[in-house]
């Protein structure tokens, strides 16, 4: 009797180990349960995403708030990764000019609301630290000058000219991805780099929507014609479409939007439940503007979203096919709303008695795009997967970043050296 509870018991902490080993590796977790909120985008544009030229004017501002309400010594720093995210085998100096690290000054406690926190914000990089080689960051925040006690990671990007990319979006051919998935055509030119083997010097990465969690990588050119590299192979470079994103305003916690069913709000704290959520596959696709996944902050009462900004307890439930909890698989809110599904309450739980999955959020005032994944823990590497949640339609409103990476003969890292960003519906053939 009890076999099946021990595997099911080993299977949840082989998931545990693995997610452990993962956030050890990749950006972009937060660490402590006092941080919410955490923000890094191009200064100015909550819906950007943070990328830069190597040696530009632009900057990048990071937010955060500690619901503590206290004052700390936060701390950031850079550390420069390849294509893969995996560690640089260099020096820190050899990719920073200036400090090793840099203490964050700039806060404030928030006010004419009822949530107490502090927040934090900067802006970089400055004379103080600025990076001299293009490629991936991450981002670094950590408390009282002990990177040990690391608060969150964030991930960015510094680009600098030498690649150029040239793609469009296109219905895939084959019959299995034809009305559900997205292809991109893609064409790289190596200019006057040194490319001698273009299959390992030269890397590219696709991101759908910014996500990092589904990208393609791993892809070599089916043909090379000098330095003109085609990635236009029948199954490369093909991605589910997914449909347009679920969506949730909460920029009033007193005046409810459409996706709020009720509230149940006290002298100290607000509680809101959304209207409870299905599948959609099998319905029909419309398209509609949305945030592919991100959120902003804001609110209705023109005050600064940053430390005016209220927070509330949202409630969101699932309701399956017939009421039945999926088999083998665990259902997730998705987005960057849960990072993605990296927070705690990202995994929803089974409420036998009303027959749905359920989970609550602690979300700041603003806009959030949103939808609901399946992981099956018993996959070597769990992978979230939207189609039996949201479905697929070639038609989708989707943005691409193409990222192409370059090499040097006997180099140690991988410089950023193309991009380009697509809309599905703008860079279409024709378009």
């Amino acid at each position: 009797m009890c076999k099946p509870f021990i595997a099911l018991t080993l299977i949840s902490v082989s998931l545990i180990a693995y997610f452990k080993v993962a956030a050890q590796r990749e950006p972009d977790q937060v660490f402590m349960k006092n941080i919410r909120t955490t923000q890094l985008i191009r200064t100015g544009d909550q819906l950007a995403y943070p990328v830069i030229s190597l040696g530009s004017s632009g900057s990048m501002q990071l937010d955060f708030d500690d619901l503590d309400g206290d004052v700390k010594y936060y701390y950031f720093t850079f550390e420069m990764r390849n294509a893969d995210w995996s560690p640089v085998q260099t020096g820190f100096f050899d990719y920073v000019k200036g400090f090793t690290s840099q203490r964050i000054t700039n806060y404030r406690f928030s006010s004419l609301i009822l949530s107490r926190y502090t927040h934090y914000q900067v802006k970089f990089p400055d004379q103080n630290m600025v990076p001299t080689r293009s490629g991936n960051f991450v981002l670094k925040v950590f408390l009282d000058g002990d990177t040990s006690r690391l608060a969150f990671t964030k991930r960015f990007l510094v680009v600098e000219p030498g690649i150029s990319v040239a793609a469009q979006i296109v219905q895939p051919f084959s019959q299995q991805y034809f009305n559900k998935s997205q292809k991109i055509q893609l064409v790289l030119n190596s200019g006057a780099l040194n490319v001698s083997y273009p299959q390992q010097q030269v890397k590219v990465v696709i991101l759908q929507n910014y996500r990092w969690d589904n990208c393609i990588h791993n892809i070599i050119p089916s043909i090379v014609r000098g330095n003109n590299y085609e990635y236009n192979s029948e199954s490369d470079c093909v991605m589910p479409a997914g449909k347009e994103w679920r969506w949730l305003n909460l920029r009033s916690f007193r005046l409810l939007s459409d996706r709020v069913r009720r509230q149940e709000n006290t002298n100290t704290a607000y509680e809101l439940f959304v209207v409870p959520d299905g599948p959609r596959p099998s319905q029909r696709y419309y398209f509609y503007t949305d945030y592919n996944g991100r959120y902003f902050l804001d609110n209705t009462d023109n005050m600064n979203p940053y430390w005016n900004g209220d927070y509330a307890t949202i409630h969101f439930t699932f309701v399956p096919p017939e009421n039945i909890p999926y088999t083998n698989e665990e259902l997730y809110l998705f987005g960057e709303i849960t990072n993605y599904g990296k927070e705690d309450n990202a995994r929803m739980q089974w409420n036998d008695e009303k027959k749905l999955y359920e989970t609550t959020l602690y979300l700041k005032q603003g806009y959030y795009d949103y939808a609901y994944a399946l992981l099956n823990p018993y996959d070597k590497q769990p992978k979230f997967d939207l189609a039996m949640t949201e479905g697929n339609t070639w038609e989708t409103e989707n943005e691409y970043l193409v990222l192409a990476y370059y090499r040097e003969l006997g180099g140690r890292f991988d410089r950023l050296m193309g991009m380009a960003k697509l809309n599905s519906m703008l860079n279409r053939p024709g378009q």
